[in-house]
């Protein structure tokens, strides 16, 4: 059987190389497309489109699929620990028990920013948008660090990349969070773990472990999810040799969009409006069923997942913890439990595999937090970075990348004259 396929055009035939990955998945190569034929192929939204060969994730959505590195996210959530995940996007494998140890150390040693930054932190009005902050104060990090802006660096210098960056941005959230109660900032402890710390930075005071082991498995299941709008833009920035803190800002503007990281935000929103009307919830999942209503579920469903999100399963297990741990009296949180308990049992939903997403629970552990909404999104860059770390460093380490440089098809006005202003 051939290992090519076939494209026919104005009689001309065209062989195209097949690429089949370790997941016995088939990519049809087009790369030499254009030159031997003129042709290019329109992909709105890259649906279809494979823009590189990538070790770090594989998700199939019409299985339900996730596995970092092959481990299936099941494994890992119930398992292991957000700094061992991240260690094992970025690395590989996962770690020894020295090697885990070394590498919280390393992120250890940036508990605390340097005095520039926190200035400029001090200068964002109280009522910023977190995602602003975080990106701009991120991309601010390029010009305290020099080291990293070297598009040659060593690997000493990126592995010290993931470490700074995932102790730095846990301190810039949890300080600016702190400015807008009109509060000091809490200095980070790591001895306290990852999760337990950023909570104290947060709220200084006693952090149940249960809560803090919750917050945990949240930050693995965001930790990297393949080619999406976020990992894409990094990497499409990263291709051009931007350096580490430019690519990642980058990655945290393309996820403040509500069609991606702000879809939690916009959970809790929708959650409000039902809360202002009155709290029937039914009423809201007929309007979601009426074709005609413009309102829109948020937090069921997903682009990707044609079955049950398996994050979802996992982060419900981890949303009844802190609602019972917490036992926090919430309107809103009902309205959610309501809702989620008639959408699984509904039949248009369940036809359609509507089902409570990722995004959905964690917008409701993030209330039950204290978490304010507007702080969500940011708290999905706290889970991301090492997956965009891990992205950024495969497209640095693959020798064939090339800056990416998408083609159109152009439907504009053809070739015509310029006509002076009095002749218009």
């Amino acid at each position: 059987m051939s290992d090519n396929a076939k494209l026919e055009f104005k009689g001309e035939v065209y062989e195209l190389p097949v690429i089949t990955g370790s997941e016995k998945e088939s990519a049809i190569d087009i790369t030499k497309l254009r030159a031997t034929s003129g042709l290019i192929t329109i992909d709105n939204g890259f649906m279809n489109t494979g823009s590189c060969l990538s070790s770090v994730t594989f998700l199939n959505g019409e299985k339900g699929i996730l596995r970092y590195r092959g481990y299936p996210i099941e494994q890992l959530a119930d398992k292991s620990d957000f700094v061992e995940v991240s260690y094992l996007l970025y690395n590989g494998e996962l770690p020894t028990k020295a090697q885990s140890d070394a590498f919280y150390a390393d992120i250890s040693k940036f508990a605390s920013l340097p005095d520039g930054v926190k200035n400029i932190l001090n200068q964002f009005p109280a009522d910023a948008h977190p995602m602003g902050v975080v990106s701009s104060t991120v991309s601010a990090l390029s010009c305290f660090y020099p080291e990293f802006l070297n598009p040659e660096a060593t690997d000493e210098i990126k592995e010290k990349a993931i470490t700074q960056l995932m102790a730095q941005v846990k301190i810039i959230m949890a300080n600016f969070y702190r400015k807008t109660i009109g509060k000091d900032p809490v200095d980070s402890n790591p001895a306290l773990g990852y999760s337990k710390d950023f909570l104290n930075m947060m709220f200084d005071g006693e952090i149940d472990d249960e809560v803090a082991s919750a917050l945990d498995t949240l930050l693995i299941l965001h930790a990297d999810h393949e080619q999406n709008c976020s990992a894409s833009t990094v990497r499409v920035v990263g291709s051009s040799q931007a350096n580490i803190f430019a690519s990642v800002s980058s990655g945290v503007d393309a996820l403040w969009g509500q069609l991606h990281g702000g879809a939690n935000q916009a959970v809790l929103e929708m959650l409000e409006e039902i809360k202002n009307d009155g709290g029937d919830y039914e009423k809201f999942i007929a309007k979601a069923k009426d074709k005609n209503d413009p309102f829109k579920l948020m937090g069921f469903g997903h682009r990707v997942y044609k079955n049950f999100d398996p994050r979802a399963k996992i982060i419900k297990v981890a949303c009844d913890t802190i609602l019972e741990k917490l036992d926090v009296q919430d309107p809103l949180l009902e309205i959610a439990k309501g809702l989620e308990q008639a959408a699984l049992k509904d039949e248009y939903f369940v036809q359609r595999n509507l089902y409570p997403n990722v995004d959905f629970y964690s917008g409701i552990i993030y209330k039950a937090l204290g978490i304010p909404t507007n702080m969500f999104t940011a708290m999905f860059v706290l889970g991301r970075l090492p997956g965009w770390l891990s992205q950024w460093k495969e497209l640095r380490e693959d020798k064939v990348a090339k800056i990416a440089r998408p083609r159109q098809v152009y439907v504009g006005e053809t070739e015509r004259n310029y006509k002076d202003i009095s002749e218009r």
